[in-house]
């Protein structure tokens, strides 16, 4: 992580970002504050981990953190802002909900949400930044196990398999079950589900 210059700053707090991309349920941000004194080996971009790695890693940082904090935004939420203004909410409320204020925020992307401390974005910052790797192993590891919640709720839809995201296999269970109250309707493959589940219902009145 030699790339990035840290700030000059005493309790610096990285954030990420998990599920713009998906179909289903929040987004789901994490905020997080590293102690010096225990340093954690192996943080890099949670994608990068394997699943029993990840899941070893969460447990250390959430024993070994200064301060974690989870933000989330809902899919009703998502629909009423858009993806990228209820992404900031979420990260506002990680922020907000660290016990200790950082005096520095690191944002992973390229877009950093109003905050009251300094902040700024990095390109890549789950690579390069260790509280960013670490926020986004949070928020990684959190969104998965609600999925597996969901998947409990919805056992047809397998979401333990794509998380949400718009793969073959949910466009097909979409197509083949229709929308759960889990998901974002202002997505375009939900709302044609939608409007595909409406042409439906009205050629079988029309019958």
């Amino acid at each position: 992580m030699s790339e990035f210059i840290y700030p000059s700053a005493a309790l610096i707090a990285g954030a990420d970002e998990v599920g713009r991309g998906t179909l289903v349920g929040a987004v789901v941000t994490a905020a997080v504050i590293l102690d010096p004194a225990r340093p954690i080996v192996g943080l890099v971009d949670s994608k990068k981990l394997s699943e029993k790695r990840r899941l070893a890693l969460f447990d250390e940082i959430v024993e070994k953190a200064l301060s974690w904090s989870l933000g989330r935004a809902e899919p009703e939420e998502i629909d009423q802002l858009n993806i990228l203004h209820a992404t900031m909410l979420a990260m506002q409320r990680a922020v907000a909900g660290l016990h200790l204020t950082p005096d520095s925020m690191l944002i992973d992307g390229n877009r950093c949400p109003l905050l009251p401390m300094p902040s700024q974005t990095v390109v890549k910052g789950d690579s390069l930044v260790r509280e960013i790797s670490a926020a986004s192993i949070i928020a990684k590891v959190t969104r998965d196990r609600k999925m597996a919640q969901l998947d409990l709720l919805y056992p047809e839809y397998g979401f333990v398999q794509h998380k949400g995201y718009p793969t073959s296999l949910h466009m097909e269970k979409l197509t083949q079950h229709g929308v759960t109250p889990q998901h974002r309707r202002g997505f375009a493959p939900v709302r044609n589900a939608l409007l595909d589940a409406d042409i439906s219902a009205s050629v079988a009145r029309a019958l």
